[in-house]
């Protein structure tokens, strides 16, 4: 039986292809754009089918994948060799790749080099990159390069260690004025899209009527245009405590090590594999009086 005779059968069917107009076009019509972290093969080749607008292979798979305390440790190969991994296994959705700490910090080159390096070896469509105003001329700069940017306004985990912690952002005025002056900067800049982390949900309204691109919402409420969340904290596959905004849809951890031990029972009892299950040698050979009775040894 050949390999490709055992392979689970392909659900990929043809559907529009989502690209940044797409998303633009949903805002218009009021209709919520759906999103979700995805970091490898199987998980994006899931999220794709199930029809989610909205891939991004995001910088937190340094702590759901890597087992980091944080993403400031990921690197831009480590990156690009997960972004190569989703873009092999979506077709449809908009395939968005986070550019990590210190790949656009350095210099507008530097991140022009990384940006392009996610798109021509990693297949993105766009990259994000976190900040606000101050990011403005990079993103002009990338835009230039016909690399379309998705911004992140709010609670920017790269920023983690000036921030002092994963705190909510824009709970006083002052923060209020200055991330409505990021996400009106970003946009003239040219972004196509705002991920908004960690605010108010008020704010985030605000900020969403004013907005003319799509703005995607991780605790920030259900008043964006979109929402995302990390795949691992969607489906259970977490072992820490779940931030407020996050929600599990489906225990896939439990399902998962259900799977594991019933396996290993299996195996301990010698009901893994069934002889169904495996590869027999002819029948004129296995009942020949000349079969090997003894091992074959093999040549040095």
């Amino acid at each position: 039986m050949s390999h490709t005779q055992v392979r689970p059968t392909d659900m990929r069917v043809s559907a529009p292809k989502v690209t940044a107009r797409t998303l633009l076009e949903k805002k218009r019509r009021n209709e919520p754009i759906t999103a979700l972290t995805a970091y490898d093969y199987p998980t994006a080749r899931i999220v794709d089918e199930a029809g989610i607008d909205l891939i991004l292979v995001g910088d937190s798979l340094a702590m759901t994948v890597l087992g980091h305390e944080s993403t400031l440790s990921l690197t831009v190969d480590e990156m690009l060799h997960h972004a190569r991994a989703v873009r092999r296994a979506v077709s449809r959705a908009f395939l968005v790749v986070d550019m990590p700490y210190g790949s656009y910090h350095l210099s507008t080159e530097d991140a022009l080099r990384n940006a392009l390096s996610f798109v021509k070896q990693g297949g993105a469509e766009a990259v994000k990159i976190e900040g606000g105003h101050r990011r403005a001329s990079l993103v002009e700069e990338l835009t230039a390069a016909e690399i379309p940017v998705v911004g992140h306004i709010g609670l920017t985990p790269q920023s983690v260690l000036r921030m002092g912690g994963y705190r909510v952002q824009g709970r006083s005025i002052p923060e209020m004025e200055e991330l409505l002056g990021d996400a009106a900067a970003l946009e003239g800049a040219g972004a196509v899209a705002l991920v908004l982390e960690g605010i108010p949900r008020e704010l985030a309204e605000q900020i969403t009527a004013a907005a003319r691109i799509p703005t995607i919402g991780i605790g920030a409420g259900p008043g964006c245009d979109g929402q995302i969340l990390v795949f691992h904290d969607a489906f259970g596959l977490t072992f820490e405590p779940l931030a407020k905004f996050a929600r599990c849809f489906s225990d896939g951890s439990a399902l998962l090590r259900e799977g594991v031990e019933r396996y290993s029972e299996e195996v301990m009892a010698r009901r893994f594999p069934l002889d169904a299950e495996s590869y027999h040698l002819p029948r004129e050979i296995a009942s020949s009086a000349v079969m090997p009775t003894t091992p074959v040894s093999r040549a040095s």
